[in-house]
């Protein structure tokens, strides 16, 4: 078996597990929103705090940023230049251009971590800066002017204000810049709430998979999902050989952009008059697909 296929199985495991968990209703229905929300609110925060604090960043990281910046601005404006010829409505496509370009960060920061060896969080912070404000900006952007609801420039800055994961990877970059070195008591802390994050993560993903109605809504999963677990990495890897990224950074993006769908997707598109039923069903088909595709891009690509 290939190390990467190795290395994205226990991710894939954790994943099915959460999966059988919930349908089996253990610990209970209430468990799985408030994990979710612990580990989006405090968990991952504290491991990207942790993971930053006495980091080094070198010239790769503008790299790495420009690749993933570039390939998501082609993928969004290539799917918005073809809306008109898309046969669905305008909150439909709302969801297939969140399932086209929202990585899942849990995903992502676990093939990660098995992958790219001890820079795997510089890396990460890297992408997760570039990627987190870039996709919440272009999806409400897309969500208020094709969504039910709407919103507007207020909302979008809202949005990104309180997002936790930019907030987390900003203090740990200004500990970094300033030269910060946190106490080891809270290093600590930090650490052991960090190495929780990722499988309780992995683990809610699992646990919110939904799939009544997918012979219904065949075309737009079809093309969000295909945009978005071959297409996207495509366009990273053209992206990573023109502005010439080594083989490592060129593995992170990779890894982020062949990642599927946020389930964060879901709870934007209800908040903004998305289609949510169809985003459920791409989050969850992309979920379960990827666990092919993901090693594949990796194996061809990186």
């Amino acid at each position: 078996m290939s190390p990467i296929l190795l290395a994205v199985a226990p991710i894939f495991g954790l994943i099915l597990i959460g999966f059988a968990l919930r349908r089996v209703e253990f610990p209970g229905p209430g468990f799985w929103p408030v994990s979710e929300r612990l580990t989006y609110y405090v968990l991952f925060p504290a491991l990207l705090v942790g993971g930053l604090s006495g980091r080094d960043f070198d010239q790769s990281a503008v790299g790495l940023a420009a690749t993933l910046f570039a390939s998501v601005c082609l993928a969004a404006g290539g799917l918005l230049a073809v809306r008109r010829w898309l046969p669905v409505s305008g909150p439909a496509f709302t969801s297939v251009f969140q399932g086209a370009i929202r990585p899942n960060t849990y995903v992502g920061m676990s093939a990660a971590a098995a992958l790219l060896g001890p820079d795997w969080m510089t890396l990460s912070a890297v992408a997760l800066l570039t990627l987190v404000p870039l996709v919440n900006v272009l999806c409400v952007l897309v969500l208020a002017r094709h969504g039910v609801n709407g919103g507007g420039a207020r909302r979008t800055a809202l949005e990104l204000a309180k997002n936790p994961l930019i907030l987390a990877c900003v203090a740990g970059f200004a500990l970094n810049g300033l030269d910060i070195a946190l106490p080891v008591v809270v290093d600590d802390l930090l650490s052991i709430m960090g190495k929780a994050a990722l499988p309780m993560g992995l683990l809610a993903v699992g646990a919110g998979l939904r799939g009544e109605g997918l012979r219904d809504s065949v075309l737009p999963v079809a093309t969000a999902s295909t945009l978005h677990l071959i297409l996207l990495p495509l366009v990273a890897f053209g992206c990573a050989e023109a502005l010439g990224l080594d083989a490592v950074s060129r593995q992170a993006a990779l890894i982020y952009t062949a990642v599927p769908v946020s389930v964060s997707a879901f709870i934007l598109a209800r908040q903004m008059g998305g289609d949510h039923r169809l985003m459920a069903l791409i989050i969850t088909f992309q979920t379960l697909v990827s666990a092919l595709t993901l090693p594949l891009v990796l194996a061809l690509l990186g």
